[in-house]
């Protein structure tokens, strides 16, 4: 792929030069070399933007619902057309495999973009509750701060259900991972999307996003990212008395049944721990398992890794982390558990063996770890499992719910039915049983320290819906 270079923003329906002189370089983590280079936005291009979007919002959101869904049907075929083209730079900025990205990184979102459609007709529904009706609005100009772990995921689940609503938006994605929203940006553009609606300001936290969330022109603000960082944009957007919405992290368990099949069972939560380089923030990093099938666990977990590729090939099943920094930081983790007493079963912190270059991190068990270890309690945001043993259900349903997050957990009983009745205890924003795979039309996010608000879904869309009662407006 040849280098690419960014030197523009978009605002107001037009490339424009950034108010700012500096500019980032976008390394791929597979190679350690720049790959990309794009400008750095700062306040006065967020202010320019903002601005924008205030001036496109009342005609947009008074844009007849069928308009909305022609528009994001066309956006939908166009991201049909360039797949090819978001799979390649995602890959590029992540370092994952061509194939995990074009499999989890794009296809999901293409699919997440068109279920909001439909959704766009939900704007018209109007109730009548006495002499009152009652009606749907678009909640105003939104700012969207994006990760870099999903980063087209992400980025649809907000930009979707807004487009749908009929709110305006500026985004800011990682400086990370920003090639696809410039992609999204032009299909924007050409489809007809009026100007001002979608605007894109690339840019560091502490400049871009602290002046989207402490904006006075900006009516919601949706981040996700780390959890410190989501109470630092909610202590930036509080003075202006703004809709916040978060999904931050989690550290996720997975209780494993007596009863269970406990080969699928473990080696289904092995694959989940370790797509994206463990690098997602619903993964079940907490695998509870019953004392009595511990060590056949254990060593079904060990077989299970040994299966699985690493490398920059487009089919490897695991790429590298994101960057030097985050490498670092998971090796300090695995560190940690070792000095923690936690006993390492396969993995640690060295460079494997056969990756000369890349920032990897070799998959990695830890087996005797109880929830009171760090590791067993902070997000580590790598290739890292920590299998936890349980003696009654009771207990491994005590154990899961012991966290400060709620983003997302998992079980795995001898049937469905079993595994619901468990689910129905935990505490999070989503749970899976057995092997179900995620759903564009369920509402996402977390409990308690993961986060407020949904994405995807109604529930979605709802996040950018205020709700006017019309008195004596019923039985017009």
């Amino acid at each position: 792929m040849n280098f690419i270079e960014r030197s523009t923003l978009y605002i107001d329906g037009q490339w424009v030069t950034s108010q700012g002189k500096q500019t980032h370089d976008v390394v791929n983590p597979a190679t350690e070399s720049v790959c990309a280079r794009i400008v750095l936005g700062n306040a006065q291009d967020v202010d320019a933007a903002v601005a924008a979007a205030r001036r496109a919002f009342l005609p947009w959101s008074q844009t007849p619902s069928e308009e909305r869904r022609r528009i994001i049907n066309a956006v939908v075929e166009k991201m049909q057309a360039r797949q090819g083209e978001l799979t390649e730079v995602i890959s590029q900025s992540m370092g994952c495999p061509l194939d995990t990205s074009a499999s989890i990184q794009v296809e999901g979102p293409i699919c997440g973009m068109a279920s909001y459609a439909e959704r766009a007709a939900l704007m018209d529904k109007a109730e009548e509750v006495g002499h009152s009706l009652v009606v749907r609005e678009a909640i105003g100009v939104c700012a969207f701060i994006n990760p870099w772990n999903y980063p087209l995921h992400q980025f649809v689940g907000k930009v979707a259900p807004a487009l749908a609503a009929g709110c305006t938006m500026v985004v800011k994605p990682s400086e990370q991972t920003p090639l696809q929203d410039f992609i999204m940006a032009e299909i924007f553009d050409e489809v007809g999307l009026p100007a001002g609606v979608f605007n894109l300001v690339t840019g560091l936290g502490p400049c871009v996003g602290a002046a989207l969330s402490s904006h006075p022109d900006v009516d919601l603000v949706s981040f996700t990212g780390s959890t410190n960082a989501g109470i630092q944009v909610a202590q930036a957007a509080a003075p202006t008395v703004k809709r916040v919405t978060q999904e931050l992290g989690g550290k996720s368990p997975y209780i494993i049944t007596a009863d269970a099949d406990l080969q699928q069972a473990v080696a289904h939560g092995v694959y989940n721990v370790m797509v994206n380089s463990g690098q997602t923030c619903t993964a079940w990093t907490r695998m509870l398992v019953p004392a009595a099938r511990y060590e056949e666990a254990v060593t079904i977990a060990k077989a299970t890794v040994d299966y699985l590729t690493q490398g920059p090939e487009a089919d490897a099943f695991l790429g590298p982390v994101s960057s030097q920094a985050h490498r670092d930081r998971v090796r300090d983790y695995i560190n940690l558990g070792l000095s923690e007493g936690a006993r390492l079963v396969c993995g640690g912190s060295e460079q494997p063996e056969h990756l000369a270059e890349g920032f990897y991190i070799a998959p990695t068990i830890f087996a005797d770890v109880n929830n009171h270890m760090r590791i067993a309690r902070e997000e580590i945001f790598g290739p890292v499992l920590c299998m936890i043993p349980y003696d009654t259900v009771d207990e491994a349903i005590s154990i899961a719910n012991d966290t400060d997050y709620g983003l997302c957990s998992a079980v795995w009983a001898k049937d469905k039915p079993a595994s619901l009745a468990i689910a129905r205890q935990l505490r999070s924003g989503q749970t899976y049983i057995q092997d179900a795979a995620f759903n564009y039309d369920a509402p996402f996010g977390g409990y308690k320290q993961s986060g407020n608000g949904r994405e995807y879904g109604e529930a979605g869309l709802d996040e950018f819906v205020e709700l006017k009662a019309i008195q004596g407006g019923a039985g017009i």
